[in-house]
């Protein structure tokens, strides 16, 4: 059964009453997963031009108040829908969150905990750039409570960063990380390989720079063309996929030799180090999603529920002051759940547990059975005793894989 989408307007949509979520469905969930929270903050000081975020070049002050009053107008609609669920984890994400001060992550936050049970070990992420301002921040923002920093490097070497449009250099991005080091206990750095003009010289290099700091996380991500965005348009020359796909068996080596074990196939930690926010994605939990363009994702008795914030700043800003944040509120359909179960579980080294899966769907294992065998066939997963992974062959072509479990 599908709601239909509520069409987006200027002024966005009315939280439906709570008992509509409630009422009878087609699917039986006998409990609810882990809740994280996601806070979107949607300006830059410039658009990468590989970007298909929903994040907007920022001109003259941010209207951080403002915002603020929003983000809080928009939770207090929403809380019916999370009533007496506790709160396992806070990402921070934009745009650049670290454009706004200290003193606003610290208000974001206390209004936050005013208003949701927070676990008591709660994660709270916060991405930041390497810019020069933004570095100074980082102790601040550790004060107002902010547990865990990511950090846009993407390459230290000059060439590519202009290449990717990125306003810092080398020499901020250093110092930014020297700076995370020595603020938070648990840092994440994010890494792009398959540049325009990158060889595997460079790449070994950006690596040994990144891991002469010892990080405890990093995330490393292959350049991609998007839709919609500048690149699309005006495409760079990318290495040839032979290549990209040696610069990631590369990778795949220099991290295990620094300590870090590849535990979804983005992301590399160290310990217990893993990103619990991202974990609960991957395995299918909850999300609450404020802020411009934010998308949440939300299980009841009978139904799991996907939503969208207006996407434009000033609309949304207009529209949860009054109200009227969402502008889509549709049920996932049954037959679509096998998929987007798959598409996040299949990505973790470790894979999942069957009654995992009937327990965050509320399906029968019946319905992954036969994309189950054929998966296994191909030598994609391996299974062993209720638990399914993905083998390497799985991992290397895991869009593959995934499709197995497409609705017909």
């Amino acid at each position: 059964m599908t709601i239909p989408i509520v069409p987006a307007t200027q002024s966005g949509a009315a939280p439906r009453d709570v008992q509509h979520y409630m009422r009878a469905g087609l699917l039986q969930l006998t409990s609810l997963p882990p809740l994280s929270l996601y806070v979107h903050l949607p300006w830059c000081l410039r658009k990468c031009p590989y970007c298909d975020f929903n994040s907007h070049e920022s001109r003259g002050e941010l209207p951080e108040a403002r915002y603020l009053d929003a983000l809080m107008a928009d939770l207090e609609a929403a809380l019916p829908l999370v009533w007496g669920r506790q709160v396992q984890t806070i990402f921070i994400g934009g745009g650049t969150p670290s454009l706004f001060s200290p003193q606003s992550i610290d208000r974001l936050l206390s209004d936050i905990r005013a208003r949701l049970r927070l676990e008591a070990d709660c994660e709270i992420t916060l991405e930041a750039n390497p810019g020069t301002f933004e570095k100074e921040r980082f102790r601040a923002y550790r004060d107002a409570g902010v547990t865990r920093l990511s950090i846009g490097v993407q390459s230290f070497n000059d060439q590519h960063l202009k290449a990717l449009g990125r306003v810092h250099d080398r020499a901020q991005a250093l110092a930014a990380v020297e700076e995370a080091a020595a603020a938070f206990e648990t840092f994440n750095l994010d890494i792009m390989y398959a540049l325009p003009g990158q060889s595997m010289a460079d790449l070994e290099q950006d690596m040994a720079t990144a891991l002469a700091f010892q990080p405890p996380h990093i995330s490393i991500y292959h350049l991609t063309i998007e839709p919609n965005t500048y690149f699309a348009k005006y495409p760079p020359r990318l290495p040839e996929d032979d290549a990209a796909y040696a610069m990631l068996d590369r990778i795949t080596e220099l991290t295990a030799g620094a300590g870090l074990a590849r535990y979804e196939v983005s992301a590399y930690a160290r310990g217990s180090h893993q990103c619990q926010h991202n974990r609960n994605y991957w395995q299918f939990g909850d999300y609450l999603g404020l802020g411009a363009g934010a998308h949440s994702k939300l299980s009841f008795a009978h139904r799991i529920v996907r939503q969208v914030r207006l996407r434009d700043p000033q609309l949304y800003m207009a529209g949860a002051l009054a109200g009227h944040a969402i502008a889509q509120d549709e049920d996932v359909r049954r037959a679509d759940l096998p998929f987007e179960y798959m598409l996040n579980a299949l990505r973790l080294r470790d894979g999942f547990a069957l009654q995992e899966f009937t327990e965050r769907t509320g399906l029968a294992v019946t319905a992954i059975a036969r994309g189950l065998q054929e998966a296994e066939a191909r030598g994609l997963i391996q299974r062993d005793m209720g638990q399914v992974r993905p083998t390497e062959r799985g991992f290397d072509f895991l869009s593959d894989l995934q499709s197995l479990f497409l609705a017909d």
